[in-house]
């Protein structure tokens, strides 16, 4: 097993190009091809849960390329694969829609809360219904004649990500809210296979269910806004001026502000694909919550809070999504962050003195936290369970260093 070996506190230099956030596949009945794919655990792992149910794929990692073939043998998404990335639940709305039926497993690797809300199945939205039955979730539906209903919440934030796809297909219109950018991306997507979908960048997009089909093109995955939010957040903590390459600003509106709210200085281009951040002198104490797009977005909290510790005053911020995203705290506590959680609000006394301490990663946003911290640290802080991190950043700790910092890492 892997671990991080931090050496702090540091400054970066230089520019730093983001990677393209990947994007669970839909199955059509022609290949779909992907350009810019990143080298993420994730995108293996969903190359592996395709491939167990027979789907054929061809992922050119030197040339960031990936097709996808449409054969399913098996629409059975195992725990074994869906076990090791929140995203695997995804896969129920394009298994539902191409095969009418569909056995999915709940989610695992992050110990945030609950895994997911399922689809109801009692109103004949989608005219799909299913059960929990161990570690497996079936769910049957009707490809051809799946009804849209309306509205048909998503609950918040993060949940529900198969909805768009499934509600393409359909018959009818659907309302699907509590939207995120990842549906944004979806959206996008299914537009180029033909879908009609309004609202899409709003909290609320209104599908009407027609026939869709692979796209012409092939697919470039868009920039992933948490990657610039962290990137961003590693400037400020280490107060180096940093220019980001790749950004799309326009989907991070309520990050943006609450960096400039900080003290953090940002120069945004006239197209949103360029960041420039200068760093303040100062970090002033911040009040926040987290919230569906385009509120901000619980994925950039743990980021936040590490930040907080060195603003000067006590700042605040309410975890609205999953009730169990806190357990980076306690790591932040060994470095000396003066946090204190109730209920789901943690408050945090600055300014801090980070020093350096052997901490344990628990999910993936919290791994980003720890290293971004690491970074103020003054020693050396050792970070394990990083395969956490392999899972949403493509090598980070080489991207690290080559801004200059010292990070090295080690096999257990």
């Amino acid at each position: 097993m892997d671990k991080l070996i931090v050496k702090g506190p540091t400054q970066l230099r230089r520019a730093a190009r983001l990677q393209e956030s990947p994007l669970l596949i839909p199955l059509f009945d022609e290949p779909v091809h992907y350009e810019n794919v990143p080298r993420l655990w994730d995108v293996e792992t969903t190359l592996r849960l395709l491939g167990s149910m027979g789907v054929r794929t061809e992922w050119d990692k030197d040339a960031e390329r990936v097709t996808i073939y449409p054969n399913v043998n098996d629409p059975t998404a195992s725990y074994e694969w869906v076990s090791k990335m929140r995203a695997g639940i995804l896969a129920l709305g394009p298994l539902i829609a191409r095969c009418g039926k569909a056995k999915v497993s709940l989610p695992g690797v992050c110990d945030r809360g609950t895994p997911c809300e399922l689809p109801p199945d009692g109103d004949g939205k989608f005219r799909g219904h299913g059960e929990c039955r161990g570690r497996l979730h079936p769910c049957l539906g009707q490809r051809s004649t799946t009804r849209g209903g309306d509205p048909f919440s998503g609950g918040q934030c993060h949940r529900y990500g198969e909805c768009p796809f499934c509600s393409g297909r359909s018959r009818g219109t659907t309302r699907i809210c509590g939207t995120r950018t990842g549906n944004l991306a979806t959206g996008e997507f299914l537009q180029a296979c033909g879908a009609r979908i309004e609202g899409l960048g709003t909290s609320e997009i209104v599908v009407e269910g027609t026939t869709l089909h692979a796209p012409a093109e092939p697919v470039r995955i868009r920039p992933d806004r948490i990657e610039c939010g962290t990137w961003i957040t590693a400037a400020a903590i280490t107060k180096s001026p940093l220019v980001l390459e790749n950004c799309r600003a326009e989907e991070m509106t309520a990050v943006l502000s609450a960096f400039r709210d900080m003290g953090v200085g940002l120069e945004v281009s006239e197209d949103g694909s360029t960041i420039a951040v200068h760093p303040g002198e100062k970090l002033y104490p911040l009040k926040i919550q987290t919230a569906p797009y385009p509120g901000f977005p619980t994925d950039m909290q743990a980021q936040f809070l590490a930040l907080m510790c060195l603003a000067e005053g006590t700042s605040q911020i309410a975890e609205n999504i999953f009730e169990n995203r806190f357990m980076h705290v306690a790591e932040l506590r060994r470095l000396g962050a003066k946090i204190r959680v109730r209920q789901n609000t943690a408050t945090v006394q600055g300014p801090c003195r980070f020093k350096a301490a052997p901490l344990m990663a628990t999910d993936l946003r919290a791994s980003a936290s720890l290293v971004l911290a690491a970074l103020a640290a003054e020693g050396e802080t050792t970070v394990r369970r990083i395969y956490h991190l392999d899972r949403g950043y493509a090598r980070l700790d080489q991207s690290l260093r080559e801004l200059g910092a010292d990070v090295r890492r080690e096999t257990e």
